[in-house]
């Protein structure tokens, strides 16, 4: 399976663990950033990453950032993108099985390196089921993205 992966600067030490153990599981790894510690802003990440799904340059992407929650969000604005923040492996599986999960977020300041491990091979592992009631789930799914995609951007100023 060729797999792409991406973190910002609080998941580099994971994405470099996770690069590596990928190439030690024989898939070909492509790992799109960061190259280190300095700061880096996670949607430039996330969205590397899910562009190199959506153009098939990676079957599947694993993307990390200090808690996975901001990745999450960022990759989930790319259509076709299902992006599914797991801590644990039934999530990372399942996400995949149900709901055809094609990017798993990963919090490198939530988990450490040999749950990572069990998460990206649970995650690889799996397949879509393509059962009836995920299929038609799934349809609604593309269904909102289309509906709302021409819609002007919500956006409400942060509170400070």
């Amino acid at each position: 399976m060729r797999i792409v992966l991406g973190s910002d600067h609080a998941g580099f030490a994971l994405k470099e663990d996770l690069v590596k153990f990928g190439g030690e599981l024989g898939h070909a790894v492509l790992d799109v950033g960061t190259s280190s510690t300095a700061p880096v802003d996670y949607p430039d990440y996330a969205e590397a990453v899910g562009l190199a799904v959506r153009e098939g340059r990676a079957d599947r992407g694993i993307l990390i950032c200090g808690s996975g929650v901001g990745a999450s969000v960022a990759a989930n604005k790319l259509p076709g993108i299902r992006a599914g923040l797991c801590h644990d492996t039934y999530s990372a599986h399942q996400g995949v099985e149900h709901d055809n999960m094609n990017i798993l977020v990963i919090g490198a300041r939530v988990i450490g390196p040999e749950l990572a491990h069990e998460l990206v091979r649970a995650f690889l592992a799996a397949e879509f089921t393509a059962e009836e009631r995920h299929v038609r789930r799934l349809a609604k799914i593309s269904a909102l993205e289309r509906r709302y995609s021409s819609h002007e951007i919500f956006e409400r100023e942060p509170k400070r």
